[in-house]
């Protein structure tokens, strides 16, 4: 059995602080197959890689005084969310902000990391298109996997997704990274809206472990007859590693749909409680399953654990 393909999740955020190019370059380093950027947009209207609108948790925008003024109280559906959101600087001022380790005190070698490289290119925020000019630059052979964040609060905005894709990445279609680019999303219909569109690339459904407020797919869609509904438009499924079952792959496949699994983070605290903290043995029983490929946040240890 061929091993899964290994995605470096945002990065290697076990290395360096997650969707920086520091930790993009330590995935490449790691022999990532591909790289997950999550999307979101700026004040602007750009596309900016950064895994949610709110930034306090992942920049240094609370020690920035000029930027007090911009800290803010705002609500998706039920959920209320206080900090500093994307969409309310210019990418401009975002790229004056320097990205920082999430959970410091778990991976402290990513937080060395960014305090060593705060200020420098290394950890300063990207736009999509910055990230498709590394990787082609610097690892054309690794594919890019594009999560695309929240479409239905992105469209209150004002944005959409597929339009802001076409824009933006206009000239950028043949290069190395898009050329089998996938999409991955959890609302269906943004699916729907690229595919109408023509937009190139494979389209991936996010499914989760229950449905959540941002209008996530949740695991109704792995019903055959969602997994029929799926096939019959778009390309894959991506699902909780909680989700994850020989089974599930077997019927993914029999509708020619491709299937992912996120995310494995090496941490013992993060680990099912029967593999006894060991991360190798968990990814080993998570590729006998047959899924194409596994969103790590340590792709360097999970290649050496199954295997270049």
């Amino acid at each position: 059995m061929s091993r899964p393909l290994i995605i470096g999740h945002r990065g290697a955020p076990c290395v360096a602080p997650e969707h920086t190019e520091a930790s993009y370059r330590a995935a490449f380093a790691a022999g990532a197959d591909l790289v997950e950027p999550d999307v979101v947009v700026s004040k602007d209207g750009v596309l900016v890689v950064r895994h949610e609108p709110e930034l306090g948790s992942t920049t240094d925008v609370a020690e920035r005084f000029e930027y007090g003024g911009r800290h803010t109280r705002k609500r998706a559906g039920r959920i209320a969310e206080t900090g500093w959101f994307a969409e309310d600087f210019t990418l401009a001022e975002l790229r004056t902000l320097s990205a920082r380790e999430r959970l410091p005190q778990l991976r402290r070698d990513s937080a060395v990391v960014g305090e060593h490289a705060r200020g420098t290119r290394l950890t300063q925020i990207l736009s999509l298109t910055d990230l498709v000019t590394l990787t082609e630059q610097t690892a054309p052979r690794v594919g890019l996997v594009i999560e695309l964040k929240h479409d239905g609060r992105t469209r209150r905005l004002g944005y959409d997704f597929a339009k802001l894709l076409a824009e933006q990445l206009d000239g950028f279609w043949d290069a190395s990274p898009l050329r089998d680019v996938r999409w991955e999303c959890f609302e269906y219909g943004l699916l729907e809206r690229m595919r109408e569109q023509n937009l190139p690339g494979k389209r991936i459904l996010l499914i989760a472990p229950a449905v959540a407020e941002h209008d996530e797919a949740g695991p109704g869609w792995l019903s055959d007859a969602a997994l029929d509904r799926v096939a019959a438009h778009h390309h894959g499924i991506s699902v909780h590693v909680s989700q994850l079952s020989r089974g599930l792959v077997q019927r993914a496949h029999q509708r020619g749909l491709e299937i992912f699994s996120y995310t494995v983070r090496p941490e013992p605290q993060f680990l099912p409680p029967a593999f006894g903290g060991n991360a190798a043995d968990y990814l080993h029983y998570l590729a006998e399953t047959g899924v194409d490929a596994l969103f790590c946040d340590d792709p360097a240890g999970a290649i050496t654990a199954l295997g270049a």
